[in-house]
């Protein structure tokens, strides 16, 4: 067995995969000499997906299990033995998918020649789970493998099959049965029948919650105008989130205290789907009202919200002036759902006045926008999350559900939070399905698919949004929304071609493209001109300018103007982009001013690199890791833009070798091997140690060099040389007592190699997140020997698992280690797996060992990979040697020497990072 791994196991299973575990049992009862015709099929496929193993793929009907299945019979283990004799792979990794082994089936596939039989099947075992990553990744890679096989061959129908499977355990019913459709269409005897079926089912039981909801929406809507419409009490009852939007306007518009009163019914039905009487007090309070000052607000409210009054200011002053503050809250929410300017706090104040919870949340989500808007982002995060909790309580799912979508926002968008984003995106989808409010649903899953394509989840993206645009496809914001942000996700998958059909027919909507569209468009200007581009992107910018840009987006802006023109107007391209890097450089906090300094200082370095400017190149990427001045020598520089990478080495003489390629066709990865070419890398092979500088996305990656050489990222200015100072103390944490309900193995403590009076343990239950950070505080050594785990559902960077708190944490993230201050300046060991892994942004580097710098520290060594326990060991030796006097890089490259000299197969020591 391999050892035991710092990371934990995962167990949880999804939809899909219960569906092929609870049916992956051996019915056949086959005696041990049997030839190898004992993979005949039975009378009903066990699996509900399909294998590409010829003898197993004719047609029988599927009959899931109900209840525990029964155990499965042993493996012929004879003739497992002849099918790997003759490399029948796929035969056997379909005995093993059947007996209810997919990690063998997965192990079985990897020795499989590349295919599109051998990416269906992987597929299939992917989903079924690997005890490690949780259901949505296991459906995401199952989505991404089945993609794949289908670009090779489109009509592969056992890929067709099972990616309608995972669209379907997705909850992505439209997309499910178009794929299902697709296989009906090759009419293959019985699979297409079941197929038909299979998505008429999808899309009827789909629309039929959709007509559902728009038949309540048009029957609120009947409410504002016509006093004599049928009140929706069913409607109410079944969807109390729309119809409690509309009964407000039903209520403002009503003239008179009878038509007010007529709606009592439908108040008591909302009230009795919320709770309490809100909503009855509501009506009774204005049908107290006098109707002679009230009335012709009233009727003119009514004419308001269908946009019938020629003077909206003026309305809105005598609503401000008349005291029927319901009305004046209704009319100004309008205005902000619109984009139009108004006096939030006036709204917000009466908001509040009218005591009402469901306003009161409002009122809040405007104050946390002002916040937002004057930059005090931790202000307005704190204000929600209080009123989401305010929100629970008092049981409004609906506003609950606005609330999670402006946290996703504000994580996307303002933050470049997409963990934080998905958890919130996620539960907001659902608590719109459980509400059955479709429009939520479609908004959600837009807000799923930035997350998805964020975490470069292309194929999971491309769905989310098609889905999307699959239940109102005959919306024309919908269609231009949609195609740019596809075209966003083809340019990340390295497909030009389709991201010039996408923002064709995004442009094609008629619409201004905005921020997404306005950056691909800027990107594809390198491969050609198109056709109406140039109007586009003018049309583009004029509207994203017309608002109140925030400085961020303006230096966005200007990035994206710099970058389009740069190919017919080198010197105002040029003239743009260092505008928007000297913005920028002024708002490091902004997200987007963040990305406008990454990509404006790639674009230039690009351009330097294209034209033989290598020490340009140098300057550049030098200013943007904030390295002060470029040392003379043993310096590699590495920057990549998209398809453009630029690589400048100097060597010991100081000689400058640059090297430009133009031609990546598939995305970084998480290896930079290749990006290097072998006679830069022989140009420093005379340096004692070589200073790496290499902004996102090469930042952090393992393979940019030979293991051969002593070499570490570098970031932020220079260090003082030498050891940092002994007087601190040495921190160790180890032996951590991890939650029970984890699963986790217990590592060993880490006795102590010799004396070491300053050593300082944290080990058992006392090692929490809290009393590390504390700890950490003043040492010059830390040493973490814990369980890690990298996943991007929750979070960016990786995590460390340590003891829990009182209140159940128990992981330290990255966020937590940046805002700590370690004024020991220490040499920190991450002794766990993956620990150096981040989420591949193309702009900036979110990782352990990046926050572990920012609070302070001198220089971090971490891995990429998962490591195995004897791990410890190696960050000792390592340790050892820089105590003896070694630099770090050169102690790291002779203890991975020595390591792999005694040990060759032990790969992981490649992927031990050192970052100063």
């Amino acid at each position: 067995a391999p050892p035991p791994l710092r990371h934990p196991v995962w167990t949880r299973v999804g939809g899909f995969a219960l569906l092929l575990v609870a049916a992956a049992v051996w019915t056949l009862r086959i005696p041990r000499d049997a030839p190898a015709s004992w993979l005949t099929p039975g009378p009903t496929r066990p699996l509900e997906a399909r294998l590409t193993y010829a003898a197993l793929d004719t047609y029988r009907a599927h009959v899931p299990m109900r209840g525990q299945p029964p155990a499965a019979a042993p493996l012929p283990l004879r003739e497992l033995a002849r099918l790997e004799e003759r490399q029948d792979w796929q035969g056997l990794a379909a005995a093993y998918l059947y007996a209810g082994a997919p990690r063998q089936a997965l192990a079985t596939l990897r020795a499989a020649p590349a295919s599109a039989n051998r990416d269906s099947d992987r597929a299939v075992a992917t989903a079924l789970g690997r005890g490690g990553p949780p259901e949505q990744a296991s459906l995401d890679e199952a989505l991404a493998l089945l993609d794949g096989a289908l670009l090779q061959r489109p009509d592969h129908p056992q890929a067709l099959w099972n990616r309608a499977l995972v669209l379907r355990d997705m909850d992505l019913p439209l997309l499910a049965a178009d794929a299902f459709e697709a296989l009906a269409h090759q009419r293959e005897p019985g699979w297409s029948t079941e197929a038909r079926a299979q998505a008429q089912r999808l899309r009827d039981e789909t629309l039929a919650r959709g007509r559902a909801w728009w038949q309540a929406f048009e029957a609120t809507k009947d409410l504002v105008v016509d006093l004599g419409a049928r009140l929706p009490l069913e409607e109410a009852a079944r969807l109390p989130g729309s119809v409690r939007l509309a009964f407000y306007d039903a209520v403002r518009a009503a003239p008179s205290r009878e038509a007010t009163l007529r709606l009592l019914p439908l108040a008591d039905t909302l009230d009795r789907a919320y709770g309490g009487t809100v909503l009855r007090a509501y009506v009774t309070r204005v049908a107290a009202r006098d109707f002679l000052r009230r009335g012709p607000l009233a009727r003119d409210y009514a004419r308001f919200v269908r946009n019938k009054l020629p003077s909206r200011e003026a309305f809105l002053e005598a609503l401000k002036r008349s005291g029927e503050d319901d009305l004046y809250v209704g009319a100004l929410g309008y205005e902000l759902r619109d984009g139009r300017p108004v006096d939030t706090d006036a709204f917000t104040r009466a908001a509040d006045g009218l005591g009402d919870p469901w306003f009161h949340l409002l009122a809040e989500r405007e104050r946390a926008n002002q916040e937002v808007r004057a930059g005090r982002w931790w202000k307005a995060e704190a204000r929600v999350l209080e009123a989401l909790r305010t929100c629970q309580e008092q049981r409004l799912d609906y506003r609950c559900a606005d609330l999670r979508r402006w946290l996703t926002d504000m994580y996307l968008y303002e933050l470049h939070r997409p963990a934080d984003a998905s958890v919130h995106a996620l539960r907001g989808w659902q608590l719109a399905k459980a509400q059955g409010e479709w429009e939520l649903e479609r908004q959600f899953l837009q807000e799923l698919a930035q997350v998805a394509r964020l975490h470069h989840r292309l194929p999971t993206a491309s769905a989310y949004l098609r889905e999307s645009l699959a239940r109102t496809p005959e919306d024309r914001h919908q269609r231009g929304y949609v195609h740019r942000n596809l075209a966003s996700v083809a340019w990340r998958g390295f497909r030009v071609d389709e991201a010039r059909h996408e923002l064709e027919q995004a442009m094609a909507s008629g619409l201004p493209l905005e921020m997404h569209g306005a950056l691909v468009l800027s990107d594809l200007a390198r491969f050609g001109p198109m056709l109406g581009a140039a109007d586009a992107m003018r049309r583009a910018l004029s509207e994203l300018r017309q608002g109140e840009p925030r400085p961020g987006e303006r230096a966005l802006m200007d990035f994206i103007e710099g970058q389009f023109k740069l190919e017919h107007d080198p010197v105002a391209g040029r003239q743009l982009l260092w505008s928007a890097i000297t913005q920028a450089e002024a708002w490091p906090d902004d997200a987007n001013a963040r990305r406008a300094l990454a990509y404006a200082h790639a674009a230039l370095a690009s351009e330097a690199g294209r034209t033989g400017a290598f020490t340009e190149v140098l300057a550049l990427v030098g200013r943007q890791l904030k390295r002060g001045e470029v040392p003379e020598r043993c310096v590699l520089a590495v920057s990549v833009q998209h398809e453009r990478t630029v690589a400048v080495a100097l060597g010991p003489a100081g000689t400058v070798r640059g090297h430009y390629a133009p031609g990546r066709t598939a995305p970084l990865g998480q290896d930079a091997s290749g990006l290097v070419p072998a006679p830069l890398q022989d140009a420093l092979r005379g340096c004692a140690r070589v200073e790496v500088l290499a902004p996102p996305p090469v930042h952090g990656l393992p393979g940019l060099l030979p293991p051969d050489l002593a070499w570490s990222y570098r970031m932020g200015p220079a260090a003082t040389e030498g050891l940092a100072p002994r007087e601190g103390t040495h921190l160790v944490v180890s032996g951590v007592d991890t939650p029970v309900a984890l699963g986790l193995p217990r590592l060993p403590p880490m006795p102590p190699t010799g004396a070491d009076p300053l050593r300082v343990t944290l080990e058992g239950a006392r090692a929490t997140p809290s009393r590390v950070l504390e700890a950490m505080g003043s040492a010059t050594e830390v040493e973490l020997h814990a369980h890690g785990v990298f996943s991007p559902e929750l979070s960016d960077a990786s995590l460390l698992m340590l003891a829990p708190e009182r209140d159940g944490r128990y992981v330290l993230t990255a966020s937590q280690v940046r805002a700590q201050r370690l004024s020991g300046a220490p040499l920190v060991f991450l002794a766990a797996c993956s620990a150096a892994r981040t989420a591949p942004f193309p702009h900036e580097s979110f990782s352990l060992p990046a926050a572990f710098l920012d609070a302070g520290a001198r220089a971090v060594l971490a891995a990429t990979v998962d490591i195995p326990d004897s791990a410890g060991r190696f960050f000792n030796a390592v340790r050892e040697r820089i105590r003896a006097g070694a630099p770090p890089a050169v102690a790291l490259r002779d203890e991975r020497l020595r390591w792999l000299e005694a040990a060759p197969g032990d790969r992981w020591v490649h992927d031990v990072l050192l970052f100063e």
